[in-house]
């Protein structure tokens, strides 16, 4: 069940944060009137993420009737599962630090045009989280059915999400959002390559690919199945005493170069020394028109340093790169 917890955990918050970002300009901008399009949309996109959830697992329970079809559906939902993984976190790493000010620039231009565009452009950005939110939690969850355990799980994590989302807004809580997105980052990495390691397995009994009863090891009798701990193994990384030889490989091909790519530091480039200004006698005036400018600061960047902070009475969302960090102390 933590595997699902921390699904609906980690897409929750990065879903909490967008809405976060949209509600906080909207409000710093004079545009309240443009809230309910904006919660419109956000509810069209939950809605719809309901209701492909359902449609996947009512698939796999009741139009298809034979086991091996059930399997061979199973096995490549996990595979689609594990792509959405990689690319939301290493997605997440390179294109966080840009977010805040893409997200207001497309809703400035979407007030431009009208109510629905701003509902639009909300549901857009939600429902990305939503789809892959429950493709991943249909994966995570194979082999639980009959148990509430795991949907009881990712409830709670998308409430956990909300709830410090919230707190964050208000400015009730400063997370390092650094830190959070690499441990769940990683963590997610090795759920993934256990939802491979499922997906392999179910090709397997699917006819797909041989080697079903060819075992890399078999260690029952060290790691009990019935035990809570290699329950909990088996829960959150579908760690199992008795692997094939093709999950073994599976999973270690998939967790050890991934999580390498994803933990090495990352490059910064240095910020280019400030040209000396030509005197004048007088500054340009500032440019009239109801778009907010994000600066280089704002970012929810798992690699920067600082926390985050949402406040009601700026639109500011994100957190501040090491090299802006190190020129502008950050203010309590």
């Amino acid at each position: 069940m933590f595997a699902t917890y921390l699904i609906g955990l980690r897409e929750g918050l990065e879903a909490t944060l967008v809405v976060s970002i949209l509600v906080a300009f909207l409000v710093k901008s004079q545009r309240r009137d443009r809230l309910p399009q904006v919660w419109a949309g956000v509810g069209l996109a939950v809605a719809l993420s309901v209701l492909f959830g359902w449609l996947i697992e009512y698939t796999s329970t009741s139009l298809l009737s034979r086991s091996e079809d059930r399997e061979l559906f199973e096995a490549i939902t996990s595979v689609a599962a594990v792509v959405f993984v990689t690319w939301m976190i290493f997605w997440m790493r390179k294109a966080a630090r840009t977010i805040a000010g893409e997200l207001r620039g497309k809703l400035t231009e979407a007030l431009a045009v009208g109510s629905l565009a701003v509902a639009g452009m909300a549901f857009l950005a939600v429902i990305r989280e939503g789809l892959e939110t429950a493709l991943i939690f249909y994966s995570a969850a194979q082999g639980a059915a009959g148990d509430s355990g795991p949907l009881l799980a990712l409830i709670g994590g998308i409430l956990t999400a909300v709830v410090l989302g919230v707190l964050l807004y208000a400015s009730a809580l400063r997370i390092n959002l650094s830190k959070f997105f690499t441990w769940t980052g990683a963590l997610l990495i090795l759920v993934a390559a256990g939802i491979l390691k499922y997906g392999v397995h179910d090709f397997q009994e699917s006819g797909v690919l041989p080697g079903l009863n060819d075992l890399a090891f078999d260690i029952t009798s060290t790691l009990d199945p019935t035990t809570w701990y290699a329950a909990l193994l088996a829960g959150m990384f579908n760690v199992t005493p008795a692997p094939t030889v093709l999950e073994t490989i599976a999973w270690i091909a998939y967790a050890v170069p991934v999580l390498a790519l994803f933990l090495r530091p990352t490059r910064r480039t240095p910020a280019p020394a400030a040209a000396p200004a030509a005197p004048s006698a007088a500054a340009p005036p500032a440019a009239s028109g109801p778009a907010v400018a994000a600066s280089p600061a704002e970012s929810t960047s798992p690699d920067a340093t600082s926390t985050t902070t949402v406040t009601e009475r700026g639109a500011d969302t994100g957190t501040e790169a090491e090299a802006d960090a190190a020129a502008t102390p950050q203010r309590a």
